[in-house]
């Protein structure tokens, strides 16, 4: 319900040059508490590049659950590093990472910023942004809901295990407090944590 309110979608075809945008995809990130749970520097284009999405016209809403701060691993960005367009990436330790010697060059020019966010607060980023995070040490958990928007036009060109284009019905940003259906997961998939690292450290 989240993924489709006017308030959220509107902001991103706004930010996406006022383009028609579809929900790419949405997961649940548990980095709980003494869980470790670090991830390397990258690019969700990183990603979204090898799944055929053909331009960076993407982005994606990070929503914290609960507070996100240095002791419990809260994200970590390259300010500005968007700028710098898509990255290689390669696998490190069973995670796809950006080029570690570009990251490196980056990091002498570039703000390093901890992103430390209130439950409620929202990070919205583009998906050429580089960003990592390190381990939850703390007594606390932290989790995030993300929220990926993609272009109508940049509809992927190779069948994935993310959608391609759908059309979003937008609701009103109440409909959320009125949603009285917790249930009903008709036509939702979801990915298991057990098979799927991504949604238990970002």
């Amino acid at each position: 319900m989240a993924a489709r309110s006017e308030k959220i979608v509107n902001a991103a075809e706004k930010l996406l040059g006022g383009k028609e945008v579809y929900h790419y995809h949405g997961k649940l990130v548990q980095k709980n508490a003494k869980s470790g749970g670090t991830f390397l520097w990258h690019q969700d284009y990183g990603y979204w590049y090898k799944n055929g999405c053909l331009f960076p016209e993407m982005l994606t809403y990070f929503v914290a659950l609960d507070k996100c701060d240095k002791s419990n691993g809260c994200l970590k960005v390259l300010k500005g590093s968007h700028k710098c367009g898509r990255i290689e990436h390669s696998m490190v330790a069973g995670q796809t990472a950006a080029d570690i010697d570009r990251v490196r060059e980056l990091k002498k020019n570039l703000e390093l910023v901890y992103v430390e966010l209130e439950p409620g607060d929202a990070l919205i980023f583009s998906c050429n942004l580089l960003h990592c995070s390190g381990p939850n040490d703390s007594d606390r958990r932290r989790w995030a809901y993300l929220m990926c928007y993609n272009t109508r036009h940049n509809n992927p060109v190779k069948v994935h295990h993310h959608p391609c284009y759908t059309p979003l019905n937008k609701v009103p940003n109440t409909a959320i407090k009125e949603c009285e259906n917790y249930t009903d997961f008709t036509g939702k998939q979801f990915m298991d944590p057990k098979e799927n690292s991504t949604t238990i450290a970002k």
